[in-house]
């Protein structure tokens, strides 16, 4: 008996263009892997692989032709996986962590049956909801206020805006309108800048910013620019949480370096950008071993991914709310049993 590997691809459309710091986004291309037991071929395991270009160092012209190998060495037998083991060596998916992430998913998946229960919980149970952000998009300013409308009516108590699109003026006063409706005691907002900033205007706009009682910014400043960053992170009126800095850290010396070197307040994990599970509780030890805190975000993966994310956060004790609202985005999501109820995910057979 030896475990087989398969493909196929799926494009998700959006419901609408999708904009961020780096342009819009109409449709996303993932890659849905299959693994299953040749003796018992009617029970499999799911896991998606979903760079996103622009931002993941695996969104590459021969991200098929890594795949197409993965997949001939599995099958061929020269390369063994075993259901919620760890991935072997010869694969070299070192500089692939959004195929890593999917295999580690499919191989928890067939671990329990194939019924997309990856790890045992509450949550996975059903028992208990994970409190999540609602997520408001970069547009014109109806469209923004459109939806922080929506999201406050719907039970958020904490909301994420991107910012970084629209003239600075502009996005102060949408913050200044919520902060009319609720206060910072009755609604957590954060902001994600994508790196809008220069280094040079950052610490004026994040004074400018604090004045709305922000819980953090994501990224103020491109990654990369480790001094500049470590001391924003010194001296910042509001929080500073990194998130594309991570992406291609991948040895441990080199994580636990750029940590010690930067110091902030907060790391976002997106386990599709930083190597799955197992990398982002690497990150998630090293963090809580010197003070910083964390939370979990999808990064625009179908209900595949989206699953497999929750369920590994919930097996953390969540002080915070998460970046797990992503799933509601597409016209043609895969189905799944994840609800959100009242700013809260939750998964409901």
């Amino acid at each position: 008996m030896s475990l087989q590997l398969s493909y196929t691809s799926h494009v998700l459309q959006f419901k609408f263009d999708a904009r961020t710091s780096r342009g819009a986004i109409k449709e996303h291309k993932v890659y849905l892997l299959k693994v299953w037991d040749d003796a018992v071929p009617e029970v499999f395991g799911l896991g998606e692989c979903a760079p996103l270009a622009g931002l993941s160092i695996d969104y590459r012209p021969d991200l098929e032709e890594k795949l197409q190998q993965v997949v001939k060495q599995v099958n061929s037998g020269k390369l063994e996986l075993v259901a919620g083991g760890e991935l072997p060596q010869g694969l070299q998916l070192q500089e692939w962590p959004a195929i890593r992430f999917a295999l580690e998913t499919a191989l928890l998946d067939l671990q329990h049956g194939g019924r997309g229960l990856l790890y045992e919980n509450a949550f996975s149970r059903g028992e208990a909801g994970i409190p999540i952000n609602g997520l408001v998009w970069m547009g014109n300013r109806d469209f923004m206020q459109e939806q922080i409308q929506q999201k406050l009516e719907a039970g958020y108590t904490c909301l994420k805006l991107k910012i970084g699109s629209l003239d600075f003026t502009t996005e102060l006063e949408l913050l200044q309108r919520i902060r009319e409706v609720a206060g910072a005691d009755q609604l957590t907002v954060r902001v994600d800048a994508n790196g809008a900033f220069s280094p040079q205007e950052a610490f004026k706009k994040l004074e400018r910013l604090a004045k709305y009682e922000l819980h953090s910014i994501e990224q103020p400043i491109k990654q990369g620019q480790v001094q500049e960053m470590a001391q924003l992170c010194a001296y910042t009126p509001v929080p500073i949480a990194l998130d594309e800095e991570l992406i291609g850290v991948q040895e441990p010396l080199a994580k636990a370096d750029l940590l010690e070197s930067i110091n902030p307040q907060y790391i976002i994990l997106k386990p599709t950008l930083v190597g799955g599970m197992a990398s982002s509780a690497a990150w998630v030890q090293m963090a809580e071993e010197r003070n910083i805190g964390w939370w979990m975000t999808s990064a625009l993966e179908s209900n595949i991914g989206l699953n497999a994310i929750a369920q590994f956060t919930a097996q953390y004790g969540l002080t915070m709310p998460q970046g797990l609202g992503t799933g509601q985005l597409y016209r043609n999501n895969i189905p799944s049993p994840l609800k959100i109820k009242k700013g809260e995910l939750w998964r409901e057979e």
